[in-house]
């Protein structure tokens, strides 16, 4: 049996974290793609949705539209030798193919989604204290639909979520959304 690697996929605010801090609960290793642009807003000292936006724009344009895979697969690789992986943030169909093309069955994608007017209000008071990774910062409703627009035009992120093996409609509690990852899990273990 090898070990399994999910990717998390879906809009911003869809409830990918808390799916992706579920997994983790239940010993999944875990990966950001995200974190890369993050670590770089950090280093530059402006930790901004513009200018991550930027950030994630260069990086494209320098490594490709499959950057943040390809720039994830040694950390992926890794922690699948010590069991099995979450990668939380799967967002391009060029990052989608490598990530197929490399881990093929042993790889699944769970879509989470929730509707812009959900998500929007989510993200607007979901400011946490202590949060050195800035997983859970606040942003305005039209932060977050300039968001939106420029992943569904600029990053291809659609591809992915289309593609999903499973999708989360996370429109209720977070104990509805734990009870549907769990089922989905037990799918996942009756295919070995």
């Amino acid at each position: 049996m090898f070990n399994k690697i999910v990717f998390i996929v879906g809009m911003t605010g869809s409830g990918k974290s808390a799916v992706s801090d579920e997994l983790v609960k239940k010993g999944f290793e875990f990966v950001r793609f995200g974190q890369i642009t993050l670590d770089k807003a950090a280093e530059e000292g402006d930790v901004s949705e513009a200018n991550e936006k930027k950030i994630r724009e260069r990086i494209r344009a320098e490594h490709g539209m499959a950057a943040f895979a390809t720039l994830n697969i040694p950390k992926f690789d890794k922690l699948l030798e010590e069991g099995n992986v979450v990668g939380d943030g799967l967002y391009s169909w060029s990052e989608y193919k490598v990530l197929k093309e490399k881990y093929g069955d042993n790889m699944y994608v769970i879509a989470i989604y929730a509707p812009p007017k959900v998500r929007y209000e989510r993200l607007e008071d979901r400011a946490i204290e202590n949060d050195s990774k800035n997983r859970w910062r606040a942003t305005t409703k039209e932060e977050s639909k300039s968001r939106d627009y420029a992943e569904i035009e600029n990053i291809e992120k659609g591809g992915p979520i289309a593609m999903a093996d499973y999708t989360i409609i996370n429109t209720g509690t977070l104990e509805e959304l734990k009870k549907e990852l769990n089922r989905i899990l037990s799918e996942i273990d009756d295919q070995d």
